[in-house]
């Protein structure tokens, strides 16, 4: 791993998860997320907690443009003028995530991990993160992570789960 002191621990991810838990069932509500660069990273830290079904509904991995569409709606248009490492399709991600499930909460991630792929406009370390809560709350943040490739991953579970602990209180 990366020695960028900005790249969270596992014990640092655990923590961050389990306040996530925590709010989730104070207030009665499910989670579901919706995953591209980190390959299903945050809904595997949130289901490591025993008990996680109480609060955990589903989590969707959708690499492929064909994935993002088939699976949470995201409009090929959007894909075409904007790409996925972009607002409109992180937005079309989480909001694509929260009809097809009961949950009351989703996030959704799609980025450039590296150590390829990335273009001038968009470099290694973009990320888009979206946040959603069901009839209401909705936002979405580029980051620019710096670090390899797990770094990367690394913080962008960090910053969706601080993200899901700022729309709950």
């Amino acid at each position: 791993m990366d020695a960028n002191p900005d790249t969270p621990s596992d014990a640092d991810l655990r923590r961050d998860a389990a306040a996530v838990a925590e709010l989730l069932l104070a207030r009665g509500l499910m989670l579901v997320t919706a995953e591209s660069c980190t390959g299903g990273w945050i809904a595997k830290t949130l289901t490591d907690l025993p008990g996680s079904s109480a609060w955990f509904e589903a989590g969707v991995v959708a690499y492929s443009y064909e994935a993002k569409e088939a699976l949470l709606g995201v409009n090929p248009r959007t894909l075409e003028r904007s790409g996925a490492v972009s607002e409109e399709a992180v937005m079309e991600m989480v909001s694509g995530a929260l009809a097809r499930c009961g949950a009351g909460v989703a996030v959704a991630v799609t980025g450039i991990a590296g150590p390829g792929g990335g273009t001038p406009d968009k470099p290694v370390g973009s990320v888009w993160i979206g946040w959603k809560r069901r009839g209401g709350y909705a936002q979405a943040r580029l980051f620019h992570f710096a670090g390899d490739r797990e770094a990367v991953r690394r913080q962008t579970v960090a910053e969706s789960l601080a993200g899901i602990r700022k729309i709950l209180t």
